[in-house]
């Protein structure tokens, strides 16, 4: 999906890590909560409250996620999913643009 139709944005910025990854909130009708973002090369580690699904629109990263053990190459068109309560870091190679897809 390239478009979201019928939503209200927030139009104060999550700004992080000195403006290196920044995304605007999206919310939908039915309560579903979606942040759009872009990340600056660098490595950048976060805390979920709920589970995420992580949408990768453009760009390269690697994800080191909980339990996982290694490093995964994720890129434009992939995606990953991440537990709640959890923490992750994410090496960006090349600027990234993503959607992050809250759970409830």
């Amino acid at each position: 999906m390239s478009e979201f139709m019928n939503v209200t944005v927030v139009k104060k910025a999550n700004v992080y890590f000195g403006g290196n990854v920044t995304s605007r909130t999206l919310r939908f009708a039915d309560g579903t909560v979606k942040t759009l973002g872009f990340m600056l090369p660098g490595e950048y580690t976060f805390n979920t409250a709920s589970s995420e699904v992580m949408d990768i629109i453009s760009g390269e990263l690697e994800v080191w996620l909980p339990d996982a053990g290694q490093w995964r190459v994720v890129q434009g068109g992939e995606s990953f999913d991440v537990p709640s309560n959890a923490q992750f870091t994410v090496k960006i190679k090349s600027p990234t643009d993503y959607c992050c897809s809250f759970g409830q």
